[in-house]
């Protein structure tokens, strides 16, 4: 299967896909409409974003990071962060729960 068809956009949604999920951590793979995103918060661990379609704003720690498919980035653990999609986007989080 192809990255971008993991899951599918929904207009006006966040849609989420669990590929893997194991006691060490989880990729899951996050299809958002225009102008969707998640709010601010933190994770306990840290997480790498693979943007495989289209644009999206990354806020970490107050600093905004802006993406395009085919960039990565870490999330670090316990920094606040915030998604929001320019365009519609793709992206798929891999969290690693171990050390």
């Amino acid at each position: 299967m192809e990255l971008k068809e993991l899951v599918a956009y929904q207009n006006g949604a966040v849609v989420s896909k669990t590929i893997v999920e194991t006691d060490v951590g989880t990729v899951t793979a996050f299809a958002f409409d225009k102008n969707q995103g998640l709010s601010e918060h933190a994770a306990a661990y840290d997480a790498l974003v693979v943007v495989i379609d289209g644009k999206v704003d990354i806020q970490i720690s107050g600093k905004v990071f802006h993406l395009d498919a085919g960039q990565v980035i870490t999330m670090p653990a316990n920094e606040p962060h915030a998604i929001k999609a320019v365009t519609r986007f793709k992206m798929l989080l891999v969290m690693i729960r171990a050390k």
